[in-house]
């Protein structure tokens, strides 16, 4: 994490933050706001209503608050709050009218989703964190998924910007985020958080000022270098904000707002809704063989509609072969581990069984080149696949495909597999909550590793980057792109890395 001076406000204002109480006009955000639509959003995810219990609230608060009140103080209040974060954070934190409109907006007209997001904050934040911290980047940007995706881990916006930091297709495929018919890598919470981190560094480097970097995430850093130029050569978000679009003029004061009443959630009485699990009731394990949500429904007694919420990567409900990753609770993974045999032996006895039939999809990936005439539908309509699937699989602009545009197409083969597993939980009687749910991640590390000469080689599987090797192997994403000579992160499956030093 970037080393920060501890700064000390005054008692004066200490004061204020706890007894400010008068009550001032506020800025109303317009209902087409794209935060405020995204935070509507949430209300209408099944996923998010059943994943939380009701709020506990704490009937001796300290604000001595009754449930229904709805806390509102004046200027002078907020401003000295905002000014005990900005004492401690390398990002401007100002209070002026276009954040106290995104105050209002998150403490008094969405307090509800706030609520929500307070909750599955307790899944998310610490990943965030830890991996921010690896990155020396400011925990402050862990907020930054909120104004985003509302902590939605399948959120897509109508640009088609998808996952909890809302990639779209080519800047995911640039930091290693995969999107096949199977599989969308920027819905996996962990690979799209380091693809995050290492966009956020990146646009660091480019313009050197935490703010001006909220602004390039959200319009890209293109958007960002115009801006400066219309404003005369200004190098601070405040001075080019006139100059950047209406979406972005509003994304750096509901950034500020976001830290604000994540911070200060308690002296506007609202708390958090309580997830059914927190960050350190899970843990993940690599599955080996191709697998449907119902077979581990039925094997580890637990619905489908929880796999899917800690699993929100998987778009058939089809945990594909090949070393994927499974999250679950840990004592869910524990039975896993201590079946995990079984488990794939019974799904490939009932292959050859005659009991009823489910789909079971193999994907083959094609490329097609746009013909004159050609529009997506007919496309799509030729491979057996949607529109949706395709702009999902390429980055599609506003004018749709021109001659000659070469698309990447997953043509799915069917199979045929049965369900009806009969696996005994946990039958070994052993302390299934300290299983060791990482083994198979070492050991595929290692079936995947060579030496040759004087170092050690990595052939890269599909999904991989370069940070998660890395992590496997103890070395540094620079040292691995060094030895490489890799200008940026992207991967091919099967490529060759030289990955350190024998011994």
């Amino acid at each position: 994490m970037i080393s920060q001076t501890k700064y000390y406000v005054s008692a004066v204002l200490l004061s204020l933050c706890l007894t400010g109480e008068a009550q001032t006009p506020t800025v109303s955000i317009g209902a087409d706001d794209p935060i405020a639509a995204m935070l509507d959003s949430i209300a209408s995810q099944k996923m998010f209503t059943t994943a939380f219990n009701k709020p506990v609230f704490p009937k001796n608060n300290k604000y001595k608050f009754t449930q229904d009140s709805v806390p509102k103080y004046d200027d002078y209040t907020y401003q000295a709050r905002l000014a005990k974060l900005d004492a401690v954070s390398p990002f401007d934190l100002v209070y002026n009218e276009h954040v106290k409109g995104f105050i209002n907006l998150y403490a008094v007209r969405k307090r509800e989703s706030v609520s929500r997001m307070m909750g599955v904050a307790q899944l998310y934040y610490p990943m965030f964190e830890e991996v921010f911290d690896r990155y020396n980047i400011p925990l402050e940007l862990k907020h930054l998924a909120v104004i985003e995706s509302a902590l939605i881990p399948y959120a897509r916006s109508r640009a088609g910007a998808t996952g909890l930091w809302q990639f779209m297709y080519p800047t995911g495929k640039m930091y290693g985020l995969n999107v096949s018919s199977y599989v969308d890598e920027r819905c996996n919470p962990y690979k799209a958080t380091v693809a995050a981190a290492e966009y956020l560094k990146s646009l660091h480097d480019m313009f050197g000022d935490w703010q001006m970097v909220l602004a390039a995430y959200n319009a890209g850093p293109g958007t960002i270098t115009k801006a400066i130029r219309r404003s005369g050569g200004k190098k601070t978000y405040w001075e080019i904000r006139p100059y950047l679009p209406t979406e972005t003029q509003g994304y750096v004061p509901a950034f500020i707002a976001a830290n604000y009443v994540m911070s200060y959630g308690p002296e506007h009485n609202i708390y958090p809704s309580l997830p059914r699990k927190t960050y350190f009731e899970v843990d993940t394990v690599i599955v080996k063989e191709q697998m449907n949500f119902d077979q581990l429904s039925q094997a580890l007694d637990v619905t489908k509609e929880e796999i899917l919420y800690f699993n929100p990567q998987y778009r058939k409900n089809i945990i594909p072969a090949g070393g994927n990753s499974m999250c679950l609770p840990k004592n869910k993974i524990g039975v896993f581990l201590t079946n995990e045999q079984e488990i794939y032996a019974a799904i490939k006895a009932q292959q050859l069984s005659g009991s009823e039939v489910v789909e079971n999809i193999e994907e083959v990936k094609r490329i097609h080149t746009v013909r004159g005439g050609e529009k997506l539908s007919s496309i799509a309509r030729k491979y057996g696949v949607t529109v949706a699937d395709l702009k999902n699989w390429n980055y599609i602009g506003k004018k749709g495909v021109r001659t000659g545009k070469k698309l990447t197409v997953y043509v799915r083969v069917q199979k045929s597999e049965t369900k009806n597993l009969d696996i005994k939980p946990d039958s070994s009687g052993k302390n299934i909550a300290n299983a060791k749910p990482h083994k198979d991640e070492k050991q595929l590390a290692e079936n995947n590793s060579s030496t040759s000469g004087d170092y050690v080689y990595h052939k890269v599987r599909k999904g991989e980057t370069i940070y998660a090797i890395a992590k496997r192997y103890g070395v540094t994403s620079k040292t691995i792109r060094a030895l490489n000579n890799l200008d940026n992160n992207a991967l091919k499956m099967g490529q060759k890395l030289r990955i350190k030093e024998k011994g």
